[in-house]
This record gives structure tokens, sequence and C-alpha cells, in this order.
């Protein structure tokens, strides 16, 4: 990888419009190409945020000799095979969360992304960003006593959205905001997790609407998370502690921190850094991981990664959840495990 990085885009709707815009303005990278399962809509893309191929197909862009890194910006349900067709043509990976749909497709693409060699990792914005360093300075600073209680709020009024609506799209609440919050979370207060107890509302189509969700910590602390795509929240996480409490604007990208003391005294503010949309750092952080032959972000590592997968998938399970395509997913999980034990029963008629 020597001289400007060529990124290639893997769907062409709103976050890749950002991304694109992003790449743009960014040194060192270049939007090199996009592909659409329609032609005209990667040309039309191309036209407006500049480029230089137009791919009608998904395979058609993962076959391009010149591009080094992939963003995959298509719908929850289809990261997987997606993501998938990039790694067995070798092709790095920058996947937009939710990573994948299940715990199961992200194992898998792990897989196979050691088995080829392939960097791979979730696009989970927030986990790249400067400021998330100076949230846990102020946190971990002693300004607010010891950190006891968090609570994150996530919502939009996006419940018009086809594919939030729609269960064999991956759609519903947990999958496009919840994860910002269970994130946000696991960033701020860890993993060591004892308990985890939710609820929630459901759309006609069958999937959750809007979510809460509390975590109980070996420790002590806890977490309560509320996600939804019907109403529009205030997008704060805030930590309170014994001597006080911190608020975090918007933890979809954060805006800026400030402490209160045992008086509801503002006594700090700090600020984000200046950027140009936030997806820079993601970027930026594959890049440094490709040139340093790393298969993963030391930001968000693949365990990170399925570690939030699993909670999603424990939660949906709770929910009554199942997306159709997971369906014949068990089918041929079911059938897979069933083949060592017929292997084994042969080796041993064998003997």
């Amino acid at each position: 990888m020597i001289g400007k990085v060529n990124i290639g885009i893997m769907g062409t709707g709103n976050i890749a419009s950002i991304m694109a815009e992003t790449i743009n303005r960014m040194k060192g990278v270049r939007f090199y190409a996009a592909a659409s399962r329609e032609k005209i809509r990667a040309e039309v893309f191309i036209g407006k945020y500049g480029g230089k191929k137009a791919y009608g197909s998904y395979e058609e862009l993962v076959k391009d000799s010149k591009i080094d890194l992939i963003y995959i910006a298509t719908p929850h349900s289809e990261h997987f095979e997606n993501a998938k067709l990039c790694l067995i043509n070798g092709k790095p990976v920058l996947c937009e969360k939710a990573f994948t749909a299940n715990a199961y497709q992200a194992e898998e693409l792990f897989r196979i992304a050691q088995e080829n060699g392939v960097f791979i990792t979730e696009g989970m914005w927030t986990r790249y960003m400067p400021m998330l360093t100076t949230i846990r300075e102020v946190v971990g600073s002693g300004v607010i006593g010891e950190p006891k209680t968090l609570t994150a709020n996530l919502g939009y009024v996006i419940d018009k959205v086809e594919r939030l609506q729609n269960p064999a799209l991956a759609g519903g609440a947990l999958l496009d905001v919840g994860v910002y919050t269970i994130n946000f979370a696991l960033m701020i207060f860890g993993n060591n997790i004892d308990k985890i107890h939710s609820c929630c509302t459901y759309t006609d189509t069958g999937v959750d609407q809007q979510n809460t969700i509390t975590i109980q910590y070996m420790d002590g602390k806890c977490a309560v998370l509320n996600s939804s795509m019907v109403s529009l929240s205030d997008r704060k996480g805030i930590i309170y502690g014994t001597k006080g409490f911190a608020i975090v604007e918007n933890i979809n990208n954060f805006e800026s921190i400030a402490v209160y003391d045992t008086s509801y005294k503002k006594v700090a503010e700090y600020k984000r850094p200046k950027q140009i949309s936030g997806y820079e750092y993601e970027v930026e952080a594959c890049i440094r991981a490709i040139r340093d032959h790393q298969m993963e972000c030391v930001e968000m590592p693949h365990s990170e990664t399925l570690r939030v997968m699993k909670m999603m998938d424990n939660l949906r399970k709770e929910w009554g959840i199942v997306y159709p395509f997971e369906k014949v997913q068990e089918e041929v999980q079911e059938e897979a495990s069933s083949l060592p034990e017929k292997e084994d029963e042969q080796t041993e008629a064998a003997e």
C-alpha cells in the first residue's frame, strides 16, 4: 500500500454518501470506486462524489486490483455475504455497524479472515474517535468520584424507513441505534457483566420498536440503556459518580463532555476536536492496521465485536425476535454439527 489508498464503497445509500464525502476531504486516501446491484445507482453516485469506477455488481468491485480497502454500507442482513465476498477475494474490509445480523455470522467472518490472512473490522465509529479518550480520562480522573451508574439514550423517528421495519433485512431499533448504547456502556464501564435485563415493544412486522436494557456489573455498577426508532431522544450519555456526574452530548457522534459537582454546578467542559464527519478516524485506523500487517484494529478488536453481537443475540432471544434467514442458518448449523459425530462413528467402525 504505497501512495494514496484507494477505497471502494459497497452500497450507495445515505451512509455511503457520508463516507464518500469524508474520504474526498481526507489526505492520503482516494474514493476510487462504488458498486450497487443496479449500475445506474453506482454511476449516479460516482457522478456526484467523484471516483474512477462504477460497478453494477459487488463481484466486479472485489475483483478490482487497484482497490486497497472496501467499506461496506449495505443493510445489516447483507453484511455477512458482502464481507465474505471481499475476504475470499483478498480485500480488506471496513464493515458498517452492526457488523453482522448475529454472532454466528461474525464468528464465521473472523474465521474466513484468519484463513485468508485478510484484515476486517467493524465501523463502530465512536470507538475510533479521539473524544473517547477524553471521556475516559475525565471519568478516570476521579473528578466525579467513583462512577456508579450510567445512562444512555438514543432515539430517532425513523420507523418509516422500510429496511428498519423489515425482519428480512434485520430491521428493528436494536441493531441500528441500540448498538450505540451498548457500545457506550462497554466503552465506559467495561465488560465485567453480571446480569442483563431488558424489555421491548414491537412493530406490526415483529421487530423491536424501542427497547430498554439494564446491565448489572460484578462490581455493583449499573447501566440503563434506551433506544428507539419511534421517538426523538436527547442522545445523552450520563455517568453518575459519588462526587458528581458527567454529561456526554451525542453518544452517536461525541460532541462534548461536561462535568458537574455535588451542587449541580458545571465545573468543566471539553469539546471534541474539529473533524470532517467523524468517519475519518475509522478509515485512518484501518490504514494504520493494514500497513502494520494487523488483522484487526485495536480500537475495535474482534473480541469486542463478538461480545456486542452475542449480547444482542441474547436480547433478541429474550424478546422472541428471529430474522427469517436465521431459521435457515440454524438448519445449516445443525446439519454441520452432526457431521463430526458421523465421522467419529465411521472411524470407530474402521478401527
